[in-house]
């Protein structure tokens, strides 16, 4: 996930696939939700959920939402 560049996106299913797990994107869901990317700044804000729609974040879906918005990202 560090790999995402800043204004783009990723959705679960896909972080999912590249980790070598495709039907995992749940599993994908459930750590990011736990992780503190602030304490070790990984941008889990930029994984989506593949209707487009930006799913959970630890920190809340608004705050999710702003931080996409700051770097320009299409949703």
């Amino acid at each position: 996930m560090s790999r995402i560049p800043r204004g783009k996106t990723l959705t679960y299913k896909e972080v999912a696939r590249r980790a070598g797990r495709p039907r995992a994107y749940r599993a994908v869901g459930n750590i990011l939700n736990r992780y503190d990317s602030r304490k070790y700044r990984v941008p889990c804000h930029r994984v989506i959920r593949a209707d487009g729609r930006a799913g959970g974040f630890r920190w809340g879906s608004r705050k999710k939402l702003q931080l996409l918005r700051k770097e320009k990202a299409t949703l």
